[in-house]
């Protein structure tokens, strides 16, 4: 049986689990991280010395990072399909994701960290602010994207579409206002609708 460490508070978390029920995997989730603790004991370091979640262990083989787990399962259990075959199409789906770790969630961590997990009286508006004007110019490139097709790399949901969603999800949720971005919104529904998302993108922010 799949087993997956880590807390569903966590973006990362979401992520692995909503991949695993994608391609309907059973799994044995282990709450670490955060509250739970875990991450710096012997035990858990001993398994992945990176000493953070999400972490998997599929049949004996031990992998963490996010983005890489959730390639893994989808082209183990899911080739073809949420792992395109086709080289262009694969590597269009990889710069997404990659896209989402490296430029959108950088941006919009700050805002994230203020409005959810910082007390109303600590928080910094500039900070808040900054990180808005990083997010919604990228936002804006994310709608144009999905004007063009119907998931995020074309017709058909991919595993490109998992990060980049959770992302949104974490962003919407936020407490302020938001710009209105149609085919995002359109999207969106879209991936609210799949059954594998229940139990990731319907949480509460925490």
């Amino acid at each position: 049986m799949l087993k997956i460490w880590g807390r569903l508070s966590s973006i990362n978390v979401r992520k692995v689990v909503w991949a695993a029920q994608e391609v309907a995997l059973v799994f044995e989730r282990i709450d670490a991280g955060g509250a739970f603790g875990t991450l710096e004991t012997a035990d858990y370091k001993a398994l992945n010395p990176n000493a953070l979640v999400p972490m998997i262990e599929d049949q004996g083989f031990r992998l963490w990072e996010s983005n890489t787990i959730v390639r893994y399962l989808c082209a183990k259990y899911a080739a073809g399909t949420l792992y395109p075959e086709d080289l262009i199409e694969r590597f269009d789906a990889e710069r997404w994701m990659d896209w989402q770790q490296t430029t959108l969630n950088p941006a919009t961590r700050d805002a994230f960290l203020q409005l959810v997990r910082t007390r109303e009286d600590a928080r910094e508006g500039l900070v808040i602010e900054t990180s808005v004007a990083r997010t919604e110019p990228l936002l804006e490139m994310l709608d144009h994207q999905l004007g063009r097709h119907l998931y995020l790399t074309g017709p058909h949901f991919t595993m490109a579409d998992i990060p980049v969603a959770c992302e949104i999800q974490r962003w919407w949720e936020l407490p302020q206002k938001h710009p209105t971005l149609p085919n995002v919104e359109r999207w969106y529904k879209a991936i609210r609708a799949r059954p594998a998302t229940r139990g990731v993108l319907d949480l509460p922010l925490s």
